[in-house]
């Protein structure tokens, strides 16, 4: 893609480039220029820099300054660089560091992507070959243990998720709310966690990066920085299980509807039968087991671990729903009783009424641990039979 075929898609796709700055005085100048190269939109955030990163701004009149007084980080100052942009009407915004290890001669790489692309609603995110590249260790562990959490996180198989060079679909992610909290290097993994959860496509391109110690100035802390990363990506396992997970199932329920929503995510689903009576077996067994109000967050926690069907899991978990609850009970307490040899009779009625459980704790627990193994075995096996039919089925019919 040649330079003036680069500078027409800046303009087309209302693409500017946003670089926050920290005291990189030694390479913001040079990093400047070889933007300029490419596009004139340029914003630059000057996050409390000392008056040497001022006096450089100053010789580029051309370009949009927004100037903090005190420094805050590199979150904050990325956050205010998307607000102002889309205010100027932008679209996308490139970011990429000013400390000297991002090429701006990459930028077409990620133009080209966007044209290329047929899903415009996209981030893509620099891969810097952190395995190969000559990188600081520093760098490369918190690399490793972003990346690690945002997998847990969404599912998304990435290479590098703390790089800097990155475009943004900006105007698609205008109405994020993001934490007040993110001021940092963590805020680039609450864009990635949010878009992806917003349904915008992530994507990698290959960039060049340099390390050079004797001018760059890097404010990363290792300890601190991977700290405040885990912190957020706990934070975001907790709305992944309890919000995230259950929102996805209910919207694609609703849209399907019930019968094509069973045909197509369980008994077509790719998943092997043996897997989705696995799948099952959890469910049912969380679901009548005695951890009431954990259910869905220990269920799904479970799916992800055993990387069982989180659908299936969650749907058979939900055997325990409210107008069951008097009937599950029933089946623990007489199930109970006969583990005990107890002789007690207890009717549906008694769990519709005032029914004081913990009078008949000893009874309810053992006979709720004992329906769930023996409700998840069978079921679980039933399913299995049924599930191995219709694929064999399908098999004849489209193998």
């Amino acid at each position: 893609m040649n330079l003036e075929t680069v500078k027409t898609h800046f303009k087309n796709y209302n693409c500017c480039v946003i670089i926050p700055t920290y005291n990189n005085h030694n390479t913001l100048q040079r990093v400047l220029d070889g933007v300029l190269t490419f596009t004139d939109s340029i914003i630059v955030v000057n996050d409390g820099s000392t008056q040497e990163t001022s006096d450089i701004l100053n010789n580029y009149p051309q370009i949009d300054h927004l100037h903090k007084p005190k420094n805050t980080g590199k979150g904050t100052a990325l956050k205010l660089g998307f607000k102002h942009a889309v205010a100027q009407g932008f679209d996308y915004a490139i970011t990429l560091d000013s400390d000297g290890q991002h090429f701006p001669k990459d930028i077409p790489v990620f133009i080209e992507a966007l044209v290329n692309s047929e899903e415009k609603n996209i981030l893509l995110i620099g891969d810097r070959n952190m395995n190969e590249a000559d990188v600081f260790a520093a760098s490369a562990k918190g690399n490793r243990v972003s990346t690690y959490w945002v997998r847990a996180v969404t599912g998304l198989d990435l290479n590098d998720s703390q790089s800097g060079f990155r475009l943004y679909p900006i105007k698609a992610m205008a109405s994020f709310n993001y934490l007040k909290s993110t001021k940092k290097f963590e805020f680039e993994v609450e864009a990635i966690v949010k878009s992806h959860w917003a349904g915008i496509t992530i994507g990698h391109v290959p960039i060049h990066v340099l390390y050079d110690p004797s001018e760059r100035v890097s404010h990363f802390r290792p300890f601190m920085d991977i700290a405040r990363i885990v912190v957020l990506i706990i934070w975001f396992l907790l709305v992944r299980f309890f919000y995230i997970i259950p929102r996805d199932l209910f919207r694609k329920l609703k849209k399907k509807g019930l019968k094509r929503f069973l045909v197509e995510d369980f008994i077509q689903h790719h998943d092997s039968p043996k897997k989705k009576a696995l799948s099952i077996a959890l469910g049912v067994f969380l679901g009548l087991s005695p951890l009431w109000g954990f259910h869905t967050v220990i269920v799904l926690f479970l799916a992800v671990l055993f990387k069982l069907n989180k659908v299936i899991a969650f749907t058979f978990s939900n055997i325990s729903l409210p107008p069951f609850i008097p009937f599950v009970l029933l089946c623990s307490m007489q199930t109970g009783n006969w583990i005990l040899g107890k002789k007690t009779a207890y009717t549906l009625q008694d769990f519709t009424t005032q029914f004081n459980l913990l009078d008949h704790l000893e009874t309810y627990i053992i006979g709720s641990l004992s329906l769930s193994v023996l409700a998840a075995i069978s079921i679980g096996f039933i399913g299995y039979i049924v599930l191995s039919f219709f694929n064999q089925k399908k098999e004849s019919i489209y193998g």
